[in-house]
């Protein structure tokens, strides 16, 4: 699939890699309860199991869910990105993609971490994205959903000083959960935190888990 969206997507992480990863290196190590829900999503999905990170970048949530004893693979739009995440993680597996056409079989996955990388798909793309992660998962397969919570995208203009412009869309969980049910999943959790100062968050951040 041939879009604006993910060409901009491409190009701006491409741009960012370096420092972006550099940033954000403990992005996860200090939010508490996002490690608390990603060891709670690996208890769901079962040791061993066979899941996507979809949207990995610099691949810091695939190497802590293979140490929480998934069997996982990153995927990204972003060359840039999947060269630090395999330079991290030299023992897991990464490739280039986009996640609304994944080269992955049907019902062949026991879960899809989609970790605030849908904040880049429009709106009206988000029926088919959701259709592609539950085309990929097993019957009783769980996806993670995390994401910014809010009405108005935020948009980044030239950061580090690169010459890229994104935008960041914020979301309402229950229409994220509605447009989940729609296509066929089943709500298991929803959780919201507010914002932390500390962590410069400027607005509260939504985790879904729900079950194909």
């Amino acid at each position: 699939m041939t879009a604006d969206f993910l060409t901009a997507t491409r190009t701006f992480y491409d741009a960012i890699a370096d420092d972006y990863a550099e940033r954000f290196r403990e992005d996860v190590s200090n939010r508490p309860l996002d490690r608390a829900l990603l060891a709670t999503y690996a208890e769901l999905v079962g040791p061993g199991g066979e899941v996507a990170d979809l949207g990995c970048g610099p691949g810091r949530v695939t190497g802590r869910l293979a140490g929480l004893g998934l069997s996982v693979f990153g995927l990204d739009l972003s060359a840039s990105m999947l060269a630090i995440a395999r330079r991290e993680n030299p023992g897991l597996r990464f490739v280039q993609g986009s996640m609304l056409e994944l080269a992955v079989a049907d019902r062949s996955l026991d879960g899809v971490v989609c970790w605030y990388s849908s904040i880049h798909t429009p709106d009206d793309h988000l029926p088919s994205l959701f259709g592609e992660f539950r085309r990929v998962l097993r019957p009783g397969g769980h996806l993670l959903l995390a994401f910014q919570v809010g009405d108005v995208a935020r948009r980044f203009e030239e950061p580090w000083g690169h010459p890229v412009t994104l935008d960041f869309q914020r979301r309402r969980p229950e229409e994220m959960a509605r447009l989940l049910a729609e296509t066929g999943f089943r709500l298991h959790s929803s959780t919201v935190r507010e914002a932390d100062a500390w962590l410069e968050e400027t607005s509260p951040q939504a985790y879904l888990i729900a079950t194909s």
